[in-house]
Order: C-alpha cells, then sequence, then structure tokens
C-alpha cells in the first residue's frame, strides 16, 4: 500500500513511482481519500468524546451537530488542499523539467500528506500540546519525503528538484494562512459554531 509503504521504506516507493504512470482517479480513490477522511473522522470523535483542549481547565465541549459541520469543512480543506496541491505541482513540472504526467503528482503528494494522515491519530484526544508534540515530527517527516523525493518521483535533476520542493512548500504555506484567515472571517461572520464570547 502506498501510503504505508512511503512511511518506511520511502527510498524504494520513489523509485517505484518513477517507473509507473499511475491514474489520478486511481490514486485519489484508492489511497487519497483514505488519509483525507483520517483527521476530520479522528477529530470529531475526540472532540465529541473530551471536547477540545485549548489551555484552559475546562475543555470546549460542542454539540454533535457542530462537530459534524466543523469536520465536514475540514475534510473539503483538505480535498481542495489535496487536488490543488497536485495540479499546481503539475504547472510546476514545466518550470522544473519534471514529469507532468497527473496520475504520477497525485501519488508523490499523497505520499508526502501520508505521515500527517496518521499522526493525525492525535486528534483522538484534542489536546494542543499533545497534537504539536506528534504534527511537528509528522511535519518534518512530511517535508523530508518532499524534498528528498521529488527528483526521482517526477524525474528531474536534484537541484530542480530542490526548487521545485521549495516552491510547493511557499504554495503550502499561502494556502494554509489563507485558510486560517478564511476560517477567522467565517466564524466572525457567524457561520460556525457560536463559542459563547
Amino acid at each position: 500500500m502506498l501510503p504505508l509503504r512511503a512511511l518506511v521504506m520511502p527510498r524504494e516507493t520513489c523509485r517505484q513511482l518513477s517507473s509507473s504512470e499511475p491514474g489520478a482517479l486511481t490514486i485519489l480513490f484508492r489511497y487519497a481519500i483514505w488519509l483525507l477522511l483520517m483527521p476530520p473522522v479522528f477529530a470529531w470523535l475526540g472532540a465529541y468524546q473530551f471536547g477540545w483542549r485549548l489551555g484552559a481547565d475546562e475543555p470546549l465541549m460542542l454539540p454533535a451537530s457542530s462537530l459534524a459541520l466543523i469536520s465536514a469543512g475540514y475534510f473539503a480543506a483538505l480535498v481542495f488542499g489535496f487536488v490543488s496541491t497536485a495540479l499546481i505541482s503539475q504547472w510546476m513540472a514545466t518550470t522544473y523539467g519534471a514529469n507532468r504526467h497527473l496520475g504520477r503528482h497525485f501519488a508523490f503528494v499523497t505520499m508526502v500528506g501520508a505521515p500527517l494522515a496518521f499522526a493525525s491519530l492525535a486528534h483522538l484526544f484534542p489536546h494542543v500540546f499533545l497534537n504539536v508534540v506528534i504534527l511537528i515530527p509528522a511535519m518534518m517527516w512530511s517535508m523530508y519525503l518532499l524534498y528528498s523525493g521529488i527528483a526521482t518521483v517526477l524525474e528531474t535533476v536534484p537541484e530542480r528538484g530542490m526548487l521545485m520542493a521549495s516552491a510547493l512548500v511557499g504554495w503550502l504555506l499561502v494556502a494554509a494562512v489563507s485558510l486560517l484567515g478564511l476560517s477567522m472571517w467565517l466564524w466572525v461572520a457567524g457561520i460556525g459554531p457560536s463559542l459563547g464570547v
């Protein structure tokens, strides 16, 4: 299975991807969609059972309907992020002399995101400190997979692969900040749970 192989045998997985032409929809529905479902489902279960622990003495408990709305938005944001990152990676491939096969970009983004998806098990107990302690090393592993695998999977020279990986990180940072801004705007506009503040 691609995501698990990426965690334990990243170099071999990259070499296998470089010699294959997987279908984009096959990767999306066979692997990626299940990885994208993990964080929202774990977040819903954890918040429903334990509440969000954001540093206060008492956890923040929300009704199941609000949690379902937040989890659905979380899933939609992850799907949009996955697809847009794969499409932007394919678009960048021309500039960096990389392979433009869309399925390979979908597979590569799936491989890079796998550590974060598996680390989302931390959402089962939604405490800020615990999630930071678990998700930061997972993010570091994802960055390692991105920088070490891009040249092999997308068949470009290592120097261009490094530049392309950095450009993708730039896109992801802009997307993350935009998502925070959008979330804040929606909550201030009254779309989302009422926190009583």
